[in-house]
């Protein structure tokens, strides 16, 4: 459940330096930090929502090879492939990746649930952003349902509702 309005389009952009933006999501997920953990952590818990990790050395320095199982927009299929900078578990985990920039999954306990503060920093063209912050914004949502106990369709994804986020987005960041 986001942190802010549910079901709204909660993901914001944020400038950096040298011409790079942080696409920003803080959501709330009503289960114990480890249980998060575990979903962002482990190949099979990352199948459920995001990908397929073909390498996953979760050592700082370790590689990351992860394969979306869907074509993206353009009708391709997008391998990430990166590396760990920061590894501390349960409440921290980050790569450097080569598709989203460095992406960085911040986790803190709040009593039985677990708030998410996940940031993809990124040099791609803003024009991109909408399409990456709907993207995000599913995957999320995907996290969320993995740790309800269902599991996304990540060959099938409902491209109509990527859509209609990325349509919030492109409005909100006019």
């Amino acid at each position: 459940m986001p942190i802010t309005e549910p079901g709204g389009a909660d993901g914001v952009v944020e400038a950096g330096d040298n011409g790079t933006h942080t696409l920003r999501f803080e959501r709330r997920f009503e289960h114990p930090i480890d249980r998060v953990w575990t979903a962002l952590t482990e190949r099979e818990e990352l199948l459920g929502w995001w990908g397929a990790a073909d390498e996953l050395d979760l050592v700082e320095g370790g590689r990351i090879v992860l394969r979306w199982l869907n074509t993206d927009h353009k009708g391709e299929y997008v391998t990430l492939h990166g590396k760990v900078v920061r590894y501390e578990p349960p409440r921290l985990l980050e790569y450097e990746t080569d598709v989203h920039g460095v992406l960085r999954f911040e986790l803190r306990a709040a009593g039985n649930a677990t708030d998410l503060t996940f940031t993809s920093t990124v040099g791609f063209p803003p024009e991109m952003h909408p399409l990456a912050l709907a993207g995000w914004h599913l995957h999320l949502e995907f996290l969320d349902g993995l740790l309800a106990g269902e599991r996304a369709d990540l060959v099938h994804l409902p491209m109509d509702r990527w859509e209609r986020r990325r349509d919030q987005y492109e409005a909100a960041l006019r």
